[in-house]
């Protein structure tokens, strides 16, 4: 029951979240905007989207009467120095230039000269690396690879580069400073020009007087417009201390007050007014009502590992190197004194790397610290369009990475029975990568090892190199110390743990239900068999004499693997040329273009070989959906077995995206959203099989959950009980599947829901019901 001291004490955490989120957001916009990076805050962001469209016009407009000789002498070389520099290229450039310049706190940043100067130095530097990848790309590449680090500035890239382009007798002529003043500001006037947001100013500083570049005041008020629209969805998603609320027709759910609610919709980028049917509305407020508490083991372990700086898997804390000392003679010493800049700058390039590797690390460790002393809390929960489900939080959730998912324990735990210990033995093995294995396997694994499992949990410090190379070694860290206390020592007579059972290629799995496909269900364990299939190790295997020769002594299911899962997803052949080549790349093998469409073919042939009807399922979804476009739909709608009505709008996207070479990525928008009103038909069938698998493997978790009177937690298509709980969940999920493809023909029902021409294409020599007494649907 909860207490009104309760609530009270939830109203106050989310009054944090909102007073952090304002601090959080605010701190970010000032960091940037003192690195002279404003274009990089939310601001800045938002502006150059209406910006750089408006420049380009202006630019192109300018340009024009500088050919035409109307803009006087002056702009004949500016134009020369243009020529090979589009109008989007000069835009962007020019754009993020001056918002840098303009709202930086250094001294002097926004004095024209200097705003022209950085503006001009810019459009130079993009220049001169675009005359480097034509001169020699080869080299370009390499230099990229080995001197580009995430965490470089760009000015410390643009300085490597050109050293190394100099060294290899690759030299640019460089412009005359006067040359790039006068360009950058032509394209500043341009920017003045197109958007009324800028102006020049003259001010007085004693005897002397200069010229600066400020905002209009009609540019500050957007800006304080943009930033005041940015507080209002700034609160932090923290998890809760009392149940969420209830997701109902009539009210949102989740967090008590609006502040922190606002941008969580209950269905993500769906159509907030399509009504649920009633068991999406049960399911989620279903599994906002598990509690969860923080595992003491674990967080001990986090803490120590995190003061001492070290690394441990998805585990990353700031590993500060100190700066290396000044030799003694730097003030005398040229090439000493290069020597240690060259020092430091590797040192500064390292610890910034590190602080950026460690994001994720300090914000989950931030949320330790808040929510290690409380006794239970709770995740509000929402959906994507296709039902499945996502925790609000980003943080300790069941959906976090393998650090994340290990801080987690169920706040109600149960009783251990016999069996429970058994499904604790699987989840230690299959933890530590086991999980091709059968359940008699890994059980006996794990007998086999309690000497192990003893030394983790008893000094998980000093037996780091025995569980830092399991395949999740922060999870098998926390089953070995349950399972120590639980099975071994016998001190702890209930347990809390979160064990997982997976299904085997979910995308295959619903495909052969959709499809009855025997042949396909008996691939991915939805039949029963003494050891768990591998669709990937069969399709391997026969896709293997189609391959080339000299591939045959190390292709195996490692090859296939991702292939194989993602073609349920519309995966193309481009997609799979990729995963195929790094598969290979891993094993130290180079493959030739010929080579790899060759190799492709070969896999995508056996995969109709193989599993025939989901890939006649695709063929027809496909088909199907550029039928009702045709027929004038203008989206796809559908309901699931458990009442989750997915709408799926794509529209054609009006942006242009271009690659600056040092800059990055800058997109010009065309309108509002980025959306044109034509339908992205191509879109729709590469996206339809997807979603409509996606849409299913949620309804069956959906209709399981409800059905499950337990603590329970979903992964997409991954489900997470209490050890004494998961026979009854594996009993739950496999009756559920069975009654979504045995007791009616689903396909079918879609097919009248979208209209389809043509019947689906059923194998029909499947029993879906026969999953009831497979061992490894789930597992």
């Amino acid at each position: 029951m909860v207490s009104p001291a309760d609530i009270e004490a939830q109203y106050e955490l989310e009054r944090q979240a909102i007073s952090c989120g304002l601090s959080r957001l605010h701190r970010n916009t000032y960091n940037v905007e003192s690195k002279e990076y404003a274009s990089a805050s939310i601001y800045g962001v938002a502006s150059l989207e209406t910006l750089i469209p408006l420049v380009i016009t202006e630019i192109e407009t300018t340009t024009s009467r500088i050919k035409e000789r109307k803009n006087g002498v002056a702009f004949k070389e500016i134009a020369a120095y243009l020529a090979d520099l589009e109008a989007f290229a000069a835009a962007a450039i020019t754009c993020k230039i001056t918002f840098d310049k303009v709202f930086s706190f250094r001294d002097d940043s926004n004095v024209l000269v200097n705003v022209c100067d950085a503006i001009g130095q810019a459009v130079e530097q993009e220049c001169q690396m675009r005359f480097y990848e034509s001169e020699c790309p080869e080299l370009l590449n390499y230099l990229k690879e080995k001197y580009w680090h995430k965490a470089s500035g760009t000015q410390q890239k643009f300085v490597n580069i050109r050293r190394a382009m100099n060294s290899a007798g690759h030299v640019w002529r460089p412009w005359e400073r006067t040359v790039r003043v006068k360009l950058g500001n032509w394209l500043l006037d341009c920017v003045m020009n197109a958007s009324g947001w800028f102006t020049q100013q003259v001010v007085r500083q004693g005897r002397k007087s200069q010229t600066i570049v400020v905002p209009t005041a009609g540019f500050s008020d957007i800006k304080d417009e943009i930033m005041a629209n940015a507080e209002l969805f700034s609160a932090i998603a923290w998890p809760m201390l009392i149940p969420p609320k209830d997701w109902s027709q009539d009210e949102a759910g989740g967090y008590l007050l609006n502040e922190v609610m606002r941008g969580h919709d209950m269905v993500r980028r769906g159509n907030q007014l399509r009504i649920q049917e009633g068991v999406p509305y049960e399911f989620l407020n279903r599994i906002q009502k598990v509690s969860f508490k923080l595992n003491p083991f674990i967080v001990e372990v986090a803490e120590h590992f995190l003061n001492k700086g070290m690394k441990v898997g998805k585990f990353i804390p700031i590993v500060e190197v100190p700066l290396p000392p000044k030799p003694a003679d730097i003030a005398d010493n040229k090439e000493s004194r290069h020597e240690y800049r060259r020092a430091a700058a590797e040192v500064r390039n390292k610890n910034a790397a590190s602080f950026k590797e460690s994001c994720r690390t300090r914000m989950t460790m931030e949320c330790v610290s808040k929510f290690k002393s409380k006794e239970k809390f709770y995740l509000p929960w929402s959906y994507d369009y296709r039902g499945r489900a996502y925790p609000i939080p980003a943080f300790l959730t069941p959906q976090d990475t393998d650090f994340g998912k290990s801080l987690l324990k169920f706040a109600d735990e149960a009783y251990v029975l016999p069996e429970a210990e058994d499904w604790l033995a699987f989840h230690v093995a299959t933890q530590y990568g086991l999980d091709k294995s059968s359940i008699e396997e890994r059980l006996e694994w794990t007998r086999n090892n309690h000497d192990q499992i003893s030394r983790i949990a008893l000094d998980p410090i000093g037996s780091l190199p025995e569980w830092e190379a399991a395949d999740e070694p922060w999870q098998y860290l926390a089953a070995c110390d349950e399972y120590y206390h639980v099975c071994i020592a016998c001190d702890r007579h209930s347990t809390g743990l979160p064990v997982a059972t997976d299904a085997t290629c979910s995308g295959l799995q619903i495909l052969a239900g959709l499809a009855r496909d025997k042949s396909t269900a008996q691939l991915v364990n939805v039949t029963p068999s003494d050891r768990p299939q591998d669709a990937y190790k069969v399709i391997a295997e026969v896709s293997k004499p189609n391959i080339p020769e000299h591939l045959h002594d190390v292709w195996d299911r490692k090859c296939t693997k991702r292939t194989v899962m993602t073609v349920p997803y519309n995966a193309k052949p481009f997609s799979n040329r990729g995963y195929i080549r790094e598969a290979l790349k891993e094993k130290g093998v180079e493959i030739s273009k010929e080579d790899l469409t060759a190799t492709v073919k070969a896999v995508r042939d056996a995969m109709y070989e193989v599993v025939p009807g989901p890939m006649k399922v695709m063929d027809w979804i496909e088909s199907e959906v550029r039928a009702a476009f045709r027929r004038g739909a203008t989206e796809l709608s559908w309901t699931t077995p458990s009442g989750f009505v997915v709408t799926q709008r794509l529209m054609k996207q009006n942006v242009e995206q271009l690659q600056l070479k040092l800059l990055g990525k800058v997109k010009r928008v065309y309108v509002a959203n980025g959306e044109t009103d034509e339908i992205d038909v191509r879109h729709h069938c590469n996206a339809t099989a997807p979603n409509l698998i996606h849409s299913l493997d949620a309804s069956l978790l959906h209709l399981s959950a409800i059905k499950f009177n337990a603590p329970v937690a979903l992964i997409h298509d991954s489900v997470l009980c209490r050890a004494t709980d998961m026979t009854s969940l594996s009993a739950i999920v496999r009756e559920t599947y069975a009654h979504l493809f045995s007791d009616h023909d689903y396909l079918s029902d879609w097919a009248e829901q979208i209209g389809a021409e043509t019947p689906p294409p059923l194998v029909n020599t499947l029993k879906p019901e026969n999953v009831l007494v497979s061992t490894y649907f789930f597992c």
